[in-house]
């Protein structure tokens, strides 16, 4: 009896402890339009608290995350979803317009409430219509006190990949379903971005470790990813931690997250492109104007030169298929059920696809 008692207290003891130590993270945003020009372009962008880019979300494993919206958008309905959480017991507060909650109206307000229980990278974004290509899209960091390679990085960056439209989400997605697009084409964007800008400069020192958590937060380009001179160590893909295997190039789908690790070289004399290049299979048609790439440096010295990046033969990125959970959770074996799903893709009666 007095054993049963003891471990009863320490059962309660431990749950006290993992309730102190997780906290209540809040964000109070006021999503509104913003004038941004990130590839030279000015054009209307949605942004939160009237400020683009928008911010990124941080909290840790064990914490509810509070986020007060109020749409100030003026002529636009909203939402925010968080993309990659699994929202077990919280299905409301995934922000899937139409299909978990009802469109946040202009003028309205609605308080998302939720514990975090993944760790990893993550991002969140309107699940509206379509629209966060125009803007309203962040990282969603998750910290574990228990990341099994927290030891071997000196410190941590995220980094956006994404294609960018001049043009405003509701009049391409009309286009793009209309009939004057009978074969369903999508619209080709216009450039690229990586932090929401180009010519990004990220200032490193000689001899450290860096973790990339890196989002293509994009709406339609994958995107290959390299950067020159530097050898990437994986080791979370989509909130799952990995065995750590090296990499000179990847290639990340839209909405999909990698987080690498960069060692940087003793010899600090010189600076080393970040290359980003969308995935022109992808589109339908290339403009002879679009540059699918977007370049950035890894930055030595700021009185360095920032180098053209070499022409690439071939794409060779890592095949992720080779990747090895770091919890070694075996593959599914035998399948119950099979259910086959019949699609055809085709046009309404009036045209439109």
């Amino acid at each position: 009896m007095a054993l049963t008692s003891l471990k009863a207290k320490i059962c309660v003891s431990l749950v006290s402890i993992s309730t102190a130590l997780a906290a209540t993270v809040t964000y109070d945003f006021n999503i509104t339009w913003v004038t941004a020009q990130p590839d030279g372009f000015s054009r209307p962008v949605i942004g939160i608290n009237n400020q683009w880019p928008i911010p990124p979300i941080t909290a840790s494993v064990g914490d509810r995350v509070v986020v007060n919206v109020m749409n100030q958008l003026g002529n636009q309905s909203t939402s925010l979803h968080f993309h990659g959480l699994y929202m077990n017991g919280t299905t409301h507060m995934d922000g899937a317009v139409g299909v978990s909650q009802c469109a946040i109206p202009a003028g309205a307000t609605f308080i998302y409430d939720f514990n975090i229980d993944q760790p990893g990278t993550y991002w969140y974004h309107s699940h509206n219509f379509g629209q966060y290509p125009d803007g309203l899209r962040g990282a969603l960091i998750i910290n574990d006190p228990d990341m099994p390679f927290k030891d071997q990085y000196d410190e941590e960056m995220v980094l956006t990949l994404s294609d960018w439209y001049h043009d405003q989400m509701p009049g391409l997605l009309k286009w793009f379903i209309s009939y004057a697009n009978p074969t369903g084409a999508e619209p080709v964007p216009d450039t690229a971005l990586m932090n929401e800008t180009q010519d990004l400069s990220i200032n490193v020192e000689s001899g450290k470790t860096y973790m990339f958590r890196i989002i293509n937060i994009g709406a339609f380009a994958g995107q290959y990813l390299w950067f020159e001179g530097h050898t990437m160590r994986i080791v979370e893909v989509d909130g799952i931690y990995t065995d750590p295997a090296e990499a000179e190039m990847i290639y990340l789908t839209a909405a999909q997250r990698y987080s690498v690790l960069v060692t940087t070289k003793d010899d600090a004399s010189s600076n080393f492109p970040i290359v980003a290049s969308m995935d022109l299979d992808l589109f339908d048609t290339v403009p002879d104007s679009l540059n699918p790439n977007v370049t950035g440096w890894l930055v030595y010295d700021e009185k360095a030169e920032l180098p053209t990046p070499a022409f690439v033969d071939a794409f060779d990125y890592f095949d992720d298929f080779t990747l090895v959970p770091h919890d070694k959770m075996p593959l599914l074996d035998e399948v119950d059920y099979s259910f086959n799903l019949d699609v055809k893709m085709d046009n309404l009666g009036d045209g439109a696809n």
